[in-house]
């Protein structure tokens, strides 16, 4: 599933483009996705100026001008920017015609994404209400992380994948944090101190701008706006290199399972 890094760069990706153009109007060949869209959706759009491309963790939100439009890309989700005569194709969801002959398509094969409508009057959104603070905010720091964690017997990779304390920390991106903070992802939450989270904040930060400035990760289905692959996967430290090397000490990199997903750390480098 595309994360904060996947998500991010398709916004930079896609934003200049569309900013400043008008949504002539809406087609919804397919209403069937995660949440369906509403039968009233081209009535909402048609007509109303893009005026930013702003990221909210995982979701995209599109400002029209006090409404809103949310995308979610779900695992297969994908936004093409295309001319108006490309050919339709399996799993074309959603068109956006756009002044100057521009065309914003969303194609999910695996259906678990979203194109939603978020009007004016409606102050918050039920999708985007409980999230905990970007992992670039001042907010989101070692004592926030440390006081939160108190109590907590859960693992601490669990624990920042959590998307009511940070947003953005997907499975590969809590790995490689983990892993350059030097703490194990079985520990428990509550026993890691104070000096330790700071580390991790830091170390999460570092992941994610790393994979920023990579295009993202491509293990599956994520592609860019412009249809390339991401290629964050070539800087990977220990996800999915359970009995290689590492590439720090050379000790064996290992496997668990925490919380029925993969998660991979250092037997020496990780504690």
């Amino acid at each position: 599933m595309p994360e904060l890094p996947e998500v991010e760069t398709i916004r930079r990706g896609i934003e200049p483009h569309v900013v400043g153009h008008t949504i002539e109007s809406a087609t919804v060949r397919d209403p069937r996705l995660r949440w369906p869209v509403p039968a009233a959706f081209a009535e909402f759009v048609r007509g109303k100026r893009i005026r930013a491309v702003h990221r909210r963790g995982k979701y995209l939100v599109f400002d029209l001008g006090g409404d809103r439009l949310i995308v979610h890309l779900g695992m297969s989700g994908r936004l093409f920017l295309l001319d108006p005569d490309v050919p339709v194709k399996r799993h074309d969801h959603v068109d956006l015609l756009l002044s100057g002959r521009l065309l914003l398509r969303f194609h999910d094969p695996r259906r678990f994404g979203a194109v939603l409508p978020w009007p004016e009057g409606q102050a918050h959104h039920v999708l985007l209400a409980e999230m905990g603070p970007e992992p670039f905010a001042e907010e989101f720091n070692a004592a926030y992380l440390h006081a939160l964690s108190r109590g907590r017997s859960a693992p601490v990779k669990n624990f920042i994948m959590d998307g009511r304390v940070v947003v953005g920390v997907g499975n590969i991106y809590a790995s490689e944090a983990l892993f350059r903070a030097g703490i194990r992802p079985l520990t428990a939450a509550g026993r890691v101190t104070l000096p330790r989270y700071a580390r991790l904040v830091q170390a999460i930060r570092q992941v994610l701008n790393l994979a920023l400035e990579h295009g993202g990760t491509t293990l599956r289905d994520y592609r860019g706006s412009d249809g390339t692959s991401g290629y964050f996967q070539q800087e990977l430290m220990v996800y999915g290199r359970d009995g290689q090397p590492c590439r720090v000490c050379g000790a064996a990199v290992k496997r668990v399972v925490i919380g029925q997903r993969s998660s991979f750390f250092c037997t020496r480098c990780q504690r």
